[in-house]
C-alpha cells in the first residue's frame, strides 16, 4: 500500500515546511501534491495532515511516516547507487537539468546524438526555470546540470564546456546603438528584458551590473528569445543574451548587437555529483556537449 514516493512526499512536507515548498521540490503542482496526500489517506484510512492549522501541521501518524521515510529512504538509494556502481556503465539514468533558456539551441542536437550511442540510458531533460537545479542535484533528483552560476556545494565538481560572450541587443534607433562599447551606467535608464528567473542567476546582473551596483529603470521578463527580440525590436527595452543566442537575428533590420564592457565571457559547465563523473555515460555525455558546442555555435571558446 505504502510506496517510495509517499514516503519522500512526507519528507518533503516535513522538511520544507509547507505543501507549495514541498511540492516545488518534488517538481509537482500544489493541486498534485495536495491530491497524492488525501488519496494516501485514503488508503491508510487516517489523517495525516491537520488542515485546520496555519500552517498545516502533520498529524501523529503523519510524523510516523516520516520518521519511516528517513529510516528506508536512505538505505534505498545505497542499494541503489551500489547496484548502479555494480553495472557496466553501459545503462543507467541521465536527468539533465539547463540552467540557461537559450541552451536548446546546442543541447539538443547534443542529446540527438547521445541517444543513438547510449540507447540503454534512460535519459531526461528538464528546465531548470522553476527550481533550484543544484540543490536538486544534491539530493539526486536530477544526474547533470548544466549552468553558467557554480556555487560550491560538497560533493559536486564542475567541468567546463566553453566559454561564450554576453551581448546587448539594442534597437537599432536606440540611442546606445551607436556606442561601440557599453557601461553599466548605459542600462540605468533602461527596461531590461530578461527571462523570467531569479536575477541571482542572470549574467547581466552577477556579472556586468551588480559589481557596478547598477540597477536598470526597470525589468521585464519574456520566456522565449524570439519574443525577447522581438520586444527589443519594438523599443520596449534591451536584452543581454549570448552572443550565440543572438546570432541568427544580427541580419535582422533594425536589430544591433552591442558589445558589454571589454567583453563579458562567462563559462558554461556541467556540474555532476562526484560518484558520477567516472560514470562511462557521464563522461560521454560532457563529451559530446562540447564537440556539438564548438561544431554549432558561433563566437564560443575553450574555458
Amino acid at each position: 500500500m505504502l510506496e517510495v514516493r509517499h514516503l519522500e512526499t512526507m519528507l518533503a512536507i516535513r522538511e520544507e515546511g509547507s505543501l507549495q515548498e514541498a511540492a516545488e521540490r518534488l517538481h509537482l503542482t500544489q493541486s498534485a501534491l495536495s491530491h497524492q496526500l488525501r488519496d494516501l489517506e485514503v488508503r491508510l484510512k487516517i489523517s495525516l495532515l491537520n488542515r485546520r492549522t496555519r500552517p498545516a501541521r502533520l498529524t501523529t501518524a503523519g510524523l510516523r511516516l516520516v520518521a519511516l521515510a528517513e529510516d528506508v529512504l536512505p538505505r534505498i538509494r545505497a542499494a541503489e547507487l551500489e547496484l548502479f556502481r555494480l553495472s557496466v556503465g553501459r545503462a543507467g539514468r541521465l536527468h539533465v537539468a539547463i540552467d540557461c533558456h537559450s541552451c536548446f539551441q546546442w543541447l539538443m542536437p547534443t542529446l540527438d546524438t547521445f541517444r543513438k550511442d547510449w540507447p540503454e540510458v534512460a535519459l531526461d531533460l528538464t528546465a531548470a526555470f522553476a527550481f533550484a537545479p543544484l540543490p536538486a542535484l544534491v539530493r539526486g533528483d536530477v544526474d547533470v546540470v548544466v549552468t553558467s552560476d557554480p556555487q560550491p556545494l560538497e560533493g559536486i565538481r564542475y567541468t567546463s564546456l566553453f566559454a561564450y560572450e554576453l551581448v546587448l541587443a539594442v534597437a537599432s534607433r536606440s540611442p546606445l546603438a551607436q556606442a561601440a562599447r557599453l557601461g553599466p551606467e548605459d542600462l540605468a535608464n533602461e527596461t531590461l528584458i530578461t527571462y523570467p528567473v531569479d536575477r541571482s542567476r542572470l549574467d547581466v546582473f552577477t556579472g556586468f551590473l551588480d559589481p557596478a551596483d547598477v540597477e536598470p529603470r526597470a525589468l521585464r521578463t519574456a520566456e522565449l528569445t524570439p519574443m525577447i527580440v522581438q520586444l527589443v525590436l519594438s523599443g520596449r527595452g534591451v536584452a543581454a543574451l549570448p552572443s550565440w543566442a543572438l546570432d541568427e537575428y544580427r541580419d535582422v533590420a533594425g536589430l544591433t548587437v552591442c558589445r558589454l564592457g571589454d567583453g563579458i565571457w562567462r563559462t558554461l559547465q556541467a556540474a555532476i555529483r562526484l560518484e558520477d563523473e567516472a560514470t562511462p555515460y557521464v563522461q560521454a555525455f560532457v563529451k559530446q556537449a562540447r564537440e556539438t558546442s564548438f561544431a554549432t555555435l558561433p563566437g564560443i571558446r575553450a574555458p
